[in-house]
């Protein structure tokens, strides 16, 4: 799918018919004749809805009340009022309206639906891509931006959310894109995260009926659907919601390369209790595997196996090491009739501890989290000292990333380390050359200089949210590298109303001494059978990147002679080569190869991309 969203003003649409030699394969106008969308679509997954001059196009699967939608269309007396009607509909969707010559754009909370923007000619356009705007634009590849990806395990936010075309913006979460009839845009909030007051039950059952319908949407009515069954709570449970509301389901078991993972006894358990599902188990030993992606040493634009199989339409893929199983099971589950692949992306971070938890427990609850701060610090073997320093910590958001900012290269933190504060942890790899980290360190101190604030006023609820907008960016580029399969990828948790049922439980029972993510488990009670939700340990998977790692290396070796991060000074080819010949033991000093592997892939397949010249910054 690819969506081009034009305001309603003079010459945007000659405009772009210049740029792109035609208006593509299909369109949808403004009511006054002007071009609104344009590109390429499937056609059930548009919902159009009239009211007079206004127009409102919905794309995904989901199912709403057009009737409502258009009284409501018609009564509001500007864009603002629809947020009513943005808050109701169930699903993954881009929501686009054209009203009375402006046009309000928007995606999804968590980022698995994105809208950027970007100036072309003077004019502001939209797209669900920032791919096709950056080619309508003539923009260049944003040097700070590519520096920024070689973080690991991610670029904190906001800056895990920059483009990495120079001019070419996301919208931020929770807003919504207004272009006006001068061709101008403006980003305005709708959103705000819910009150964390609901007790656990409450949470619990809002989650399982924001949830179900979330599945529902996406399962019923569209033929076969596909889903992971990795004997993990969060893919088990959407299998289980997917067979209960009657779904076509397909689910596929990718056998772990650790004996030792118990992931496969699970995944049978729960496929035994799901008669009339079809169910498939892939091996662990297959031609596609993790790391498969290194290009040959061919020059610019030439790839290897695996180096042009993922293109995400944003650049480096964040699940780099992935991409070539993300490939390989996708052309499986098409090929048994599949057109959209369920994922339990989300589920950690919606139901999972993280790390600031303690944090905001003993800011809502302290009593009661004092003896669960004293079973941790026993636990993770964490000073008294440092604890309490830990949990008293009043450190703003921005001076937080200020600090990100000095930690560029220290050691990584050994797990289980003691992390409390906002973010911190992002780490450049020891291959990354003095000039990229000044260029990703003159960002950070950007960013904190301009008093960015968080993406809620408690830590643990902006983790969440952070690290949703992380795996929603993950799931939206998966959707679009494999859309050539006619398969959509689709995450069910990421949903505004799973993410809004997940955050309004008190933050007190988002963790519970001796459980396994308990909102989640309370919600699927009676839906999953109870030995599957008391299952108490969880699967690992660094045995993957380890193989991955080992069947790659010469190609990787190869790729040291002639790197194009070392072309650019991002990277040294010389360190790198050393730590690819003698990786370290532990599987925390793999992520970095990931990163700088996806970035390199990517420059070697890209089309001679322009780069932009960076301005770097003295150490504040």
């Amino acid at each position: 799918m690819e969506i081009i969203i034009l305001p309603d003003c003079p010459g945007a649409g000659e405009l772009l018919a210049e740029h792109r030699r035609g208006f593509g394969a299909m369109r949808v106008d403004h009511p006054s004749g002007r071009p609104w969308l344009v590109g390429h679509w499937n056609e059930a997954d548009l919902t159009l809805t009239t009211a007079g001059p206004r127009r409102l196009a919905v794309f995904g699967r989901t199912v709403f009340d057009t009737g409502q939608a258009e009284r409501l269309l018609d009564r509001a007396r500007s864009p603002q009022e629809l947020d009513r009607l943005a808050g109701r509909i169930p699903g993954g969707v881009h929501l686009i309206a054209s009203f009375d010559g402006r046009v309000r754009a928007q995606g999804s909370v968590s980022g698995s639906r994105q809208v950027f923007h970007a100036d072309v000619g003077g004019l502001t356009f939209a797209s669900d891509s920032p791919a096709p705007l950056a080619a309508l634009a003539g923009a260049e590849v944003d040097e700070v931006s590519l520096a920024l990806r070689l973080l690991s395990p991610l670029a904190p936010w906001p800056l895990s959310q920059r483009c990495v075309w120079t001019g070419v913006d996301a919208l931020a979460s929770g807003h919504w894109l207004d272009l006006t009839t001068d061709g101008r845009a403006r980003q305005v909030r709708w959103w705000q995260p819910p009150a964390a007051d609901r007790t656990a039950g409450e949470a619990a059952l809002a989650v399982r009926e924001a949830l179900t319908e979330a599945v529902e949407v996406r399962a019923v009515g569209h033929g076969t659907v596909s889903a992971d069954l990795s004997g993990g709570l969060d893919s088990t449970a959407l299998c289980f919601l997917a067979h209960q509301v009657g779904a076509e389901l397909n689910t596929y078991h990718v056998t772990p390369w650790d004996p030792a993972n118990e992931d496969s006894r699970w995944a049978r358990r729960a496929a035994e209790e799901m008669s009339g599902a079809a169910h498939r188990i892939l091996p662990a030993e297959r031609p596609a595997n993790w790391f498969d992606a290194a290009p040959a040493d061919d020059g610019p634009g030439a790839g290897g196996p695996g180096a042009g199989r993922l293109d995400t339409g944003e650049g480096p893929p964040l699940w780099g090491a992935g991409s070539a199983h993300l490939v390989d099971l996708t052309g499986v589950v098409a090929a048994e009739g599949s057109r959209m692949h369920l994922m339990g992306v989300g589920g950690d971070e919606l139901f999972g501890a993280m790390p600031a938890y303690l944090w905001s427990l003993m800011r809502s609850r302290p009593l009661q989290g004092i003896p669960v701060v004293h079973r941790y610090r026993l636990l993770n073997r964490w000073r008294l000292a440092d604890t309490v320093r830990g949990l008293a910590d009043r450190t703003p958001f921005a001076r937080y990333i200020a600090l990100a900012a000095r930690e560029l290269t220290a050691p990584t933190p050994r797990q289980p380390a003691l992390s409390l504060g906002w973010t911190g942890g992002a780490r450049m790899p020891p291959w990354a050359t003095d000039r990229a980290v000044q260029l990703v360190r003159g960002a950070l101190f950007d960013a904190a200089a301009s008093a960015v604030a968080p993406l809620d006023p408690d830590r643990v609820r902006h983790q969440v949210l952070e690290f949703c907008l992380y795996e929603g960016a993950l799931i939206r580029q998966t959707r679009h590298a494999c859309a050539a399969f006619g398969v959509e990828w689709d995450a069910p948790m990421l949903d505004d109303r799973v993410l809004e049922a997940s955050l309004s439980a008190r933050v007190a029972d988002r963790v519970r001494p001796g459980r396994y993510k308990p909102l989640l488990v309370d919600a699927m009670r009676g839906s999953v059978p109870d030995d599957i939700l008391d299952r108490s340990d969880k699967g690992e998977f660094s045995a993957e990147l380890f193989e991955g790692l080992r069947r790659n290396r010469a190609a990787f070796l190869a790729m040291c002679e002639r790197l194009r991060l070392a072309e650019l000074g991002l990277v040294n080819p010389a360190v790198l080569r050393t730590a690819l010949i003698s990786p370290s033991p532990e599987s925390r000093h793999l992520t970095p190869f990931q990163s700088t592997v996806a970035c390199e892939n990517w420059l070697r397949t890209a089309t001679a991309p322009a780069l932009a010249t960076p301005h770097l910054h003295e150490e504040h």
